[in-house]
């Protein structure tokens, strides 16, 4: 039978993270709870005032390979595992001298941050930790009597818990038993993880997924769904290591749109300018370099201002009072960028809806990665798409070469095109979107609503004719028929970059000859369902 609240008599403690160790070996030795320990844990409780025995004493063996062999063993296993309601277990534990360990304090090798570092492998092997994931199995396995903790910000929970029942209940105690289950998935998944990549399996016969929860949230893409967020252990700058420093919490909406936002802006480096993205629904709306921060987002925000209300901003470098001070002029739910400036902060202060991100960087659209989505029963994973054109490997197929300017225009676009929902139509004109279509069945249908926002924003800019005039055009797959191209030309536009390799491109490149349009094959197509 379980008792109920389970007292504590003695507990195991090796961890390498020691973070609020001092603290939690005071709170239990004041409540008469012996301490075991091994190594570098048991030389700090020592430090520390406490006594301690070590691990060695109860298994009969010195630690030896380098700590690789200390807790492995019956003496410590034993303990953990004993049902203390079975009279074998009981009898057992009396013959071989093994004492019930009651708590388990673990915390593994820090693999992850090891493999984030960049160590060696030599070195990453070594912070493989076999004995801790051991133990915590075992004393989760057994928690109707065992306690256990993996993690620091358990460790003022058990202390309450002690004061106000003199024990652990089985509720707390099952709740840590998930966690220390769902801590050696994660570890395992990392290592997994790490072994594929370092031998390049594309992939493995079992892929693992593990994250920390980073958030709970109020609710998921709609209110009736329930979500959370997690870390994936990861250093690539972006949502899940940002500062935030105003406003309510993000939700899963600005959280999704947020890292779709900086993974766009990422893609123009500082040191070619400044440059600004405004996203809304995972769709820039407005994309544009500039002289200056404000002017970039000022060029972003006349592609689509009526789209940019309660959008999110993304800068590829360090906010400055000038470029604040424009964002704040219609109502933005989110701005990240790779820095603020302390008066850009205590600008936005006034406007406490408004969220400010900063990050320690931009992300590297090269970096590799995966990409993720579930399935009914599954769950697709593939290489994120970090493709990038140059200009060296386009190919003019069309009478009529792209000038200068509307070669780099043409490479603006691309860019951007490629984090337009499919399918994907990306006017522009001197490094700023001027229109964009995105996410239609047909790709003839985003060409003419590319054209028509662009209609739109004139009337409302009041200028003289549509911006789509003198523009260039970005195709994210090739045109399957010659009447998508015939609308770009119908829009007014000069030139064309897209993939290429239709059964009908032949026609294409006739029509686009015949409109007098500048066409470049990328070979390369950048769908994004």
């Amino acid at each position: 039978m379980t008792t109920d609240p389970a007292p504590i008599r003695r507990a195991l403690i090796s961890v390498s993270d020691k973070t609020g160790l001092a603290a939690l070996a005071q709170a239990l030795t004041a409540r008469g709870v012996a301490l075991v320990s091994t190594g570098g844990t048991a030389a700090a409780l020592r430090e520390a005032g406490h006594a301690v025995r070590d691990v060695s004493e109860l298994t009969g063996f010195p630690e030896m390979m380098d700590g690789r062999v200390k807790t492995l063993h019956p003496g410590v296993h034993g303990g953990l595992l004993a049902l203390r309601d079975e009279p074998d277990h009981t009898a057992a534990m009396e013959a071989h001298g093994i004492g019930a360990i009651d708590l388990l304090v673990v915390n593994l090798y820090p693999f992850e941050e090891t493999v984030a570092r960049g160590a060696e492998p030599a070195e990453v092997i070594e912070n493989i930790d076999i004995g801790g994931p051991a133990m915590i199995r075992a004393a989760a396995k057994n928690h109707r009597f065992v306690t256990v903790l993996t993690d620091p910000a358990d460790y003022d929970a058990l202390i309450a818990e002690l004061d106000a029942h003199g024990g652990t209940t089985l509720a707390s105690r099952a709740r840590l038993a998930q966690a220390a289950f769902a801590r050696t998935a994660a570890y395992d998944a990392a290592v997994s993880g790490w072994m594929a990549e370092a031998q390049d399996i594309a992939a493995p016969r079992h892929r693992a997924i593990a994250g920390r929860l980073a958030q709970t949230l109020r609710y998921g893409e709609n209110p009736h769904q329930r979500a959370a967020f997690y870390r994936d252990g990861s250093d690539r700058p972006g949502v899940a290591s940002a500062t935030q420093h105003q406003g309510k919490e993000l939700s899963w909406n600005n959280l999704h749109d947020t890292d779709a936002a900086f993974e766009m802006v990422a893609e123009f480096l500082p040191a070619g300018g400044p440059a600004c993205a405004i996203i809304k629904h995972a769709n820039p709306c407005g994309v544009a370099r500039g002289a200056t921060l404000a002017e970039a987002y000022a060029r972003a925000f006349d592609c689509d201002r009526t789209s940019a209300y309660g959008g999110i901003v993304a800068l590829n470098m360090k906010l400055d009072l000038a470029t604040a001070r424009a964002i704040t002029g219609i109502f933005t739910e989110v701005v990240i960028a790779p820095g603020a400036d302390e008066d850009a902060i205590a600008h936005f202060a006034t406007k406490p809806n408004l969220r400010l991100l900063s990050t320690r960087g931009l992300p590297n659209p090269r970096a590799p990665r995966q990409s993720i989505k579930q399935v009914a029963g599954g769950f697709l994973m593939q290489d994120a798409d970090r493709a990038m054109i140059d200009a060296a490997d386009l190919r003019v197929v069309t009478d009529r070469a792209p000038t200068e300017a509307e070669l780099a225009d043409l490479l603006f676009a691309w860019r951007v095109a490629k984090h337009v929902k499919s399918n994907a139509i990306v006017f522009a004109k001197d490094q700023a979107t001027v229109g964009i279509g995105a996410g239609q069945m047909s790709r003839i249908d985003s060409t003419r609503i590319a054209a028509r926002k662009a209609a739109d924003m004139a009337a409302a800019l009041g200028l003289p004719q549509a911006p789509t005039r003198g523009a260039v055009v970005a195709s994210d797959a090739f045109f399957p028929f010659p009447d998508g191209v015939e609308a770009l030309a119908e829009a007014g536009a000069r030139a064309v970059i897209q993939p290429g390799g239709a059964m009908r491109d032949d026609a294409v490149i006739a029509a686009a000859n015949a409109a007098g349009l500048a066409m470049v094959f990328t070979g390369q197509r950048h769908f994004r369902h």
